[in-house]
């Protein structure tokens, strides 16, 4: 069975769609989570930013249990991170969820005070990782999608492309 990663910025809609995706009964994991993801020491040579001393990378042995399980139907994960290449032979479909970075910012600002975008500098750090990690994963996609049209919609595509 076909394992499908739906990736993006953040604010391009992957929780939204990986929760559409399972409302509509498939199996469908929200790897941005802290079961699935932690935050970790970043090797200061591989920050993007100078100071920064934080990565937020997915719990490896869980990732790879769940993506190597047997299944007897498609498995929808989403998320993002630094090191989810490790994973890409375990993947079958990449989809790249993208949006215009205003369309991002305005989502990421209406989150709520808990919500990863919410502050300004956060907003600052998206608008950088749109420019430097974006292209790096439209290179790595199989398919890349619009969100700025409803949810349903965005899922009925991804339904119709794997």
């Amino acid at each position: 069975m076909k394992r499908v990663l739906i990736t993006g910025m953040s604010g391009t809609g992957k929780s939204a769609v990986i929760r559409e995706l399972a409302a509509r009964g498939h199996d469908a994991r929200d790897l941005d989570t802290p079961e699935w993801s932690e935050w970790v020491d970043a090797d200061p040579a591989d920050t993007l930013t100078p100071g920064e001393g934080k990565d937020w990378v997915w719990r490896e042995d869980r990732v790879r249990a769940l993506l190597t399980a047997p299944r007897d139907r498609p498995l929808f994960v989403s998320g993002t991170c630094e090191t989810q290449g490790r994973f890409q032979p375990l993947i079958d479909v990449v989809i790249l969820l993208s949006a215009p970075v205003a369309t991002l910012l305005e989502r990421l600002a209406a989150r709520g005070p808990d919500g990863y975008g919410h502050t300004a500098e956060e907003r600052r750090r998206v608008v950088e990782l749109v420019a430097t990690v974006e292209p790096l994963l439209r290179d790595s996609a199989h398919h890349e999608i619009d969100t700025r049209r409803p949810v349903a919609a965005t899922v009925d595509e991804i339904l119709r492309l794997t």
